[in-house]
């Protein structure tokens, strides 16, 4: 288990958001926690000195790319990118320094994987460079993916066999559970064991975290397996959780079985 930080960035500032009240056709009803005065790669470096590999940029909407270079070339090799990723711009990303690209909307189209979408990116940056973004809201009694920005549900369960089959394209999963991302309201445990049960691969989980006991339950339901991620929790970002103790944490019980 690994402690993956994050850095989200909208109209090139760094901020944390509910996601989920992110939509292009009403601004206003966009909710933000906190806007940075510092640079990106200001927490690039900040996770580079701590050795906190494998940490996303995230791109919400336009006008994000050059404070996506200045963190990724503050960190080389250190973190991925996504956010409006295509087969299109995907190696402009990979040249601005990121380790993999994330991918969410270009492969699911009117509610489906878009099988040509996925193989196509694939080819352009191969397995081992490729995340794909399975964010997700439980509607149903089951867990449905959801693109733009978590507007827009498709038909795709989370399941074992979805997971096994997009495994096979990728090298990690980043699942953010959109139903309680941004909120601090506590994880979701029944998506976390899914997760540690059903892929083959890594996969790193987000939503909800709001104290160490959180990233507990998180080691605990997900067997060790599960990375997790957290933004608006911590003080770096106005929150009550201090990034020192997060790392500390880690280095004291996340990476060990």
């Amino acid at each position: 288990m690994e402690f993956r930080p994050c850095i989200d960035l909208h109209h090139g500032k760094v901020k944390q958001i509910v996601g989920s009240t992110y939509c292009d056709a009403n601004g206003d009803t966009l909710i933000t926690h906190f806007e940075s005065d510092d640079s990106p790669a200001r927490f690039a470096e900040l996770y580079r000195q701590d050795e906190l590999r494998g940490g996303h940029v995230v791109m919400i909407g336009p006008g994000n790319d050059d404070a996506a270079r200045q963190a990724l070339q503050a960190f080389p090799g250190g973190l991925q990118v996504g956010g409006g990723v295509t087969a299109e711009n995907a190696k402009k990303y990979l040249d601005f320094g990121a380790s993999h690209v994330v991918v969410t909307s270009f492969v699911f189209r009117k509610g489906l994987i878009a099988w040509d979408n996925l193989k196509r990116i694939f080819r352009t940056v191969g397995k081992k460079r490729l995340v794909l973004d399975l964010s997700c809201k439980f509607r149903d009694r089951r867990y449905v993916i959801v693109t733009d920005r978590w507007q827009r549900a498709t038909d795709v369960e989370i399941s074992n066999q979805t997971l096994e089959c997009l495994a096979a394209y990728c090298d990690e999963f980043l699942v953010h559970a959109a139903h309680v991302e941004g909120k601090q309201s506590g994880v979701d445990a029944a998506l976390i064991e899914l997760l540690a049960v059903g892929s083959p691969i890594p996969v790193t989980y987000a939503g909800g975290i709001r104290s160490l006991s959180d990233f507990q339950i998180i080691k605990q339901t997900g067997d060790n397996r599960v990375h997790a991620t957290v933004g608006s929790a911590l003080d770096i970002f106005g929150g009550p959780l201090p990034y020192g103790d997060v790392v500390l944490w880690f280095r004291e019980h996340g990476y060990e079985k």
